[in-house]
């Protein structure tokens, strides 16, 4: 599975309806509503890279109240979980 982080700067006044229709994207897991300089943070999870593609440059641009876009598509998760593993392991 492919995870891609998309922040989201949108029109105040839509913040919520844009939410709302990120929310309901096909590929689309999570929709976080957050303080600093971005409104939306939206988890993307696809099974190849060109559903990103698919996702964020033709699904995304036909939700209203999106102004601006950066997407950051994961090489490698690391968790807690992963990181206690490795020190048991003597990695480190």
């Amino acid at each position: 599975m492919i995870t891609t982080i998309v922040l989201v700067r949108a029109d105040p006044h839509r913040i919520p309806e844009t939410a709302r229709a990120l929310a309901g994207i096909e590929g689309v897991q999570e929709v976080y509503s957050v303080s600093g300089e971005w409104d939306l943070v939206v988890i993307v999870r696809v099974s190849e890279y060109e559903k990103i593609a698919e996702v964020v440059t033709e699904k995304f641009p036909s939700v209203q109240g999106i102004e601006r876009t950066q997407t950051l598509t994961a090489f490698r998760a690391y968790s807690k979980g992963d990181l206690e593993q490795a020190w048991d392991i003597g990695v480190g």
